[in-house]
Parts: C-alpha cells; structure tokens; sequence
C-alpha cells in the first residue's frame, strides 16, 4: 500500500497515522510537483493529498482512504460502532477538516509553506488574524466538550482524536500553540494524543525537515 503526499498536510497526517494505528503495512510517497510519480494522477484526479493505491485500487482524500483502511482491517476498531459515538467521532472528523479551512491554512502555508518551500515571503498578517481570531473560538470549543478521559469519544483512542490533533500539530509547527494557561484541558489533550508513537514519529521528522 502506497500513500502519496506530505505529513505537514493535516488529511495526509490523518491518513498516514489511521493506517498506523491500524498496523498496516504501508510506504509514504511524495505527491508534489516533479516528485509525484503517475500513479498519484490515478489516484487523485484533481491532485490533492493525500492518496492512495493498494494493488490495483487507488482513491483519494482523507476520509475515503480512511473508510478502507477501517473496512480491509477492522480492527483495532477506530471508528465506534454504536450509533451515537460514531456519529460523533464522524462530527469531529469534521471539525478537524473545519479548523484546517478556518485557520490552519493561512497559519502554515504563509509561516512556513510560502517562504520555505516556494522562497517568497508569506501573508504574516493573514497568519496572525487567523491565530487571534479564528484559533482561540476553535480551542475554546474544545476545551469546553473536553471530557475527563482526556479522550473525545468512548473515553478511549479514536480516530476522532486523529482527525482533532493532525491539524493542530501543523499549526504548532507554525508556532500556533494551544495556550495552556487558557486552555489548559485542551493543551494537556494535544500533548497526550501527540505523545503516541504514530504521531511522536512524524512530528519529529517534520521538524527535522524544517530546520534543515
């Protein structure tokens, strides 16, 4: 099984630690520009990460590869079979994807994106706004649904937490922290959910990358 794309992409990150999790055997791929090979093409139609191929099947986004990897190996169950708890680990699925729209993009792509891997200085202003107005209503929303378990769903690991933490560890590497004197149950969140081998591995890699 191939994966094509970045883990500095939240939906890659997502993908890449789901299939972790679920102990399957996989390789990452580069999927932009000169690097990405024709098969990434055949995965994603319209170029975005990240994508798949497995044999002769290949799909793209996030949730998609996600809804295979959960159907070729069950288990560990990641997604909750009872009604109401998939449902909202589906509902946070979501909101990770909303915190990427609302801030996580302007907040990576013009502090680090833009001027490292383009060589052009980014949009810092665009960047701070997000950061001073968009994040703390995210974060705020988090801290207050938060549960005791330090875990969103079934008060254990789901995929909800992959889909929640994925964007915020972008956005940490653009030096866009939880404030944890504010917040300081989501703060203790990121940091549990990050300290997972799956995540611990590619966080360090990407800072490897950047301060290269």
């Amino acid at each position: 099984m191939i994966i094509y794309g970045s883990t500095f992409s939240p939906y890659v990150r997502k993908a890449v630690v789901f299939a972790a999790e679920k102990g399957i055997d996989f390789e990452i791929q580069p999927s932009n520009g000169p690097a990405a090979p024709p098969e990434f093409k055949l995965a994603s139609p319209f170029g975005k990460m990240p994508g798949l191929k497995d044999g002769d099947f290949a799909i793209s986004d996030s949730t998609a590869i996600i809804t295979y990897i959960d159907a070729i190996k069950p288990d560990p169950n990641l997604i909750p079979i009872e009604a109401k708890a998939r449902a909202r680990t589906i509902w946070y699925e979501e909101f990770g994807d909303t915190m990427v729209a609302a801030c996580g993009g302007k907040i990576f792509f013009n502090r680090v994106v833009s001027p490292k891997f383009y060589g052009r200085p980014g949009d810092l202003a665009l960047a701070d706004q997000a950061q001073n107005t968009e994040f703390p209503e995210l974060i705020a929303y988090l801290e207050g649904v938060m549960p005791a378990s330090g875990y969103l769903v079934e008060d254990r690991f789901t995929l909800a937490d992959i889909a929640v933490v994925s964007p915020l560890l972008t956005m940490s590497l653009a030096d866009c922290l939880v404030d944890s004197g504010a917040y300081p149950k989501a703060a203790a969140y990121v940091a549990k959910i990050a300290e997972r081998p799956t995540f611990a591995k590619l966080i360090a890699r990407e800072k490897a990358q950047l301060s290269a």
